[in-house]
């Protein structure tokens, strides 16, 4: 935890560590597009970013509201409860009311399935 209660965010750990899970079909999310997906207790947000997959945590951390029905303006997806912003490439959140940065997950495409790093 840090000063602010927040969670360390630390993905260096897992750069050789945890599960890859297919979670969405590439062709399911076009360019600009957001989808939220389960796995397991773990919801997270997808985004097609320029051709680029990225994925986050998708829930607020300001108050619980999916950062999928969200608005994505470039890199940066607004929360739709209460307009808080995070960069959708680090998850770092952009000011009030935002408490926490969100965390992130690495990605990769093989052939059409989406996976995501889950921790191990």
């Amino acid at each position: 935890m840090t000063e602010s209660g927040c969670p360390k965010m630390d993905a260096s750990h897992m750069a050789d560590s945890g599960n890859w899970v297919t979670v969405a079909a590439r062709p399911k999310l076009g360019d600009g597009d957001i989808l939220g997906v389960s796995v397991g207790e773990e919801q997270i947000a997808l985004y097609n970013l320029g051709g680029e997959i990225f994925a986050t945590s998708n829930i607020c951390t300001h108050a619980f509201a999916l950062l999928s029905d969200g608005w994505l303006d470039g890199d940066v997806i607004e929360c739709p409860l209460h307009a808080g912003r995070f960069e959708v490439k680090t998850g770092k959140g952009l000011g009030p009311p935002i408490p926490c940065d969100i965390k992130t997950y690495p990605v990769r495409v093989v052939g059409d399935d989406v996976q995501v790093q889950l921790g191990g």
